[in-house]
């Protein structure tokens, strides 16, 4: 603990944003890192609460109090050195993590938390600016080779301790570059691809291979992979899209929020615009929302990316609606200190500019006599709950079409694709379409899964954490033993030992 009355002294301050004029003209980061200054007192708010929830709350079990310290001593090395102990990526969580370990702070009980996240993102940018951020060469090599199919976060982070611990590792992405839905699903407003682009020179640096275009399955034969590789780790991410199945939806003008996206990511990096995210022709052609009335259905994250993006190209107007009904702008006292809340979060694609709705149902697209969508008919509901069971009830009343020319659907994911290739390695999906993996190993004993595609869709901290969970386990499967760490514990623990790789 840095300033024992620093919680007491300083509020929460957390970075500030680009002026909303300017960066709705760019496709820049809206957030700027922290100063040295503001760093510094920020990170002097961490109080020495005993039992650190942030801990527990972290999907990766950063020690959060530590490197908080080090930041107040100004020691940026050891900060770095403490961070970088459990997190592999944290320029990437320390931009578009929504931060669950605030949520488990202990001083937001009745203060605003201390700014975990924008700590976090100042403790790597000062790493690389000082240099800190170096390949680490395995001096010894064990000989075994790992193919890693998937280049999300997850395929990231398993190959980075894959390579740690001294294994060969190679990574196969079907797309054109490199990262995933890092590259082509966040918008560069949220993370600027040269910050993906800077965190692969160092890993290729170290000894891994990366090879783009390479479909498993379509132009890299399974059967290959399993001869020459001892292990196998898919992580290629949950990728099928929930769809709304009601009249209407062939019309032209209704997308899937990803290919709305990840052409956008395309058209930044002045790359043809010839695939979506998963390999798939366009059929309809380009979706742009330039002087369209957009509807996003869906109130999440991959929402709020389209809001932020049909700003930028200059839409004429922009509706977000919501099935479920409008969260809290509080904590409920039922939720636990461990639990994340369900609460009301006003995005920075928000603030620059949309209409919010909650309890929408959609129930049909209009479309013109050319097949063109020209209208969403929506109707208000009431959620209830009977018998420990949530429904609604349309209200007839409020039915009515409102005038639309693109809808795009971000209403989650619901499981990796169905490949031959899932097929081809003998391996089983669990009843949600999921890959069935016990402590990361399938049916086939040579095939691991990790991310979305072993746990469903879910964030980008708890890709990085199974990542480096399922590298331990090849590990251990390969050589009998393991010196990856495993995932940082907190004070809560019996043994009450903290891990530090």
């Amino acid at each position: 603990m840095g300033k024992p009355t620093g919680f007491i002294e300083f509020t929460r301050d957390i970075p500030t944003k680009r002026n909303v004029h300017e960066r709705v003209k760019d496709y820049l980061e809206v957030e700027e890192t922290l100063s040295k200054e503001k760093a510094v007192e920020q990170s002097a708010r961490c109080m020495d609460c005993g039992v650190p929830f942030c801990h527990s709350g972290c999907p990766l079990g950063n020690i959060i109090p530590d490197f908080n310290d080090a930041v107040y001593q100004k020691n940026w090395e050891l900060a770095y050195d403490i961070l970088i102990s459990t997190n592999n990526f944290p320029e990437f969580t320390g931009r578009i993590c929504p931060a669950p370990c605030e949520s488990s702070c202990v001083l937001a009980i009745n203060k605003p938390a201390v700014a975990i996240e924008a700590i976090e993102r100042f403790i790597i940018e000062k790493a690389f600016e000082k240099g800190y951020v170096k390949p680490r060469i395995p001096e010894v090599r064990t000989g075994k080779k790992i193919a890693i199919i998937g280049s999300g976060p997850a395929g990231l982070a398993a190959a980075s301790q894959l390579n740690k611990a001294g294994h060969t590792v190679t990574v196969f992405e079907r797309a054109d570059a490199i990262g995933g839905l890092l590259r082509y699903g966040i918008p560069d407003f949220k993370l600027e691809k040269n910050i993906i682009d800077r965190r692969l020179k160092t890993m290729k640096e170290e000894g891994i291979v990366f090879k783009t275009n390479a479909n498993v399955g379509v132009n890299v034969r399974v059967k290959d992979l399993m001869e020459e590789f001892d292990s196998i780790l898919l992580c290629g991410g949950s990728t099928v899209p929930r769809d709304l199945d009601i009249k209407g939806r062939e019309l032209k003008g209704v997308h899937f929020a990803m290919d709305f996206l990840s052409q956008q990511n395309k058209r930044n990096a002045k790359k043809t615009i010839k695939y979506d995210h998963a390999g798939n022709n366009y059929e309809q052609g380009e979706i742009l929302a330039t002087n369209k009335k957009v509807v996003v259905i869906g109130g999440g994250d991959t929402g709020s990316d389209c809001v932020g993006t049909s700003n930028r190209q200059k839409a004429e107007s922009i509706t977000q609606i919501e099935i479920m009904p409008m969260p809290s702008q509080k904590r409920a006292k039922n939720v636990s200190w461990l639990d994340v809340p369900m609460m009301l979060r006003t995005s920075s694609s928000h603030e620059e500019g949309c209409e919010r709705t909650w309890s929408i149902l959609t129930k049909e697209f209009i479309g013109n006599e050319k097949g063109e969508l020209i209208g969403i008919k929506l109707v208000d509901i009431e959620w209830k709950t009977e018998n420990g069971k949530m429904g609604f009830e349309e209200d007839p009343k409020t039915e009515r079409i409102v005038p639309c020319d693109l809808v795009l659907l971000a209403m989650g994911f619901l499981h990796p694709e169905r490949a031959e290739i899932l097929e081809e390695l003998g391996v089983l999906l669990d009843e949600k379409g999921n890959i069935q993996a016990q402590n990361y190993q399938t049916q086939n004993p040579k095939v691991f899964a990790a991310g979305d595609m072993r746990r469903g869709q879910s964030l980008v901290v708890w890709a990085i954490s199974e990542g480096r969970e399922a590298a331990r386990q090849i590990d251990l499967h390969l050589m009998g033993h393991t010196e990856l760490e495993a995932k940082a514990v907190s004070r809560l623990d019996t043994q009450h030992k903290v891990v530090v790789g």
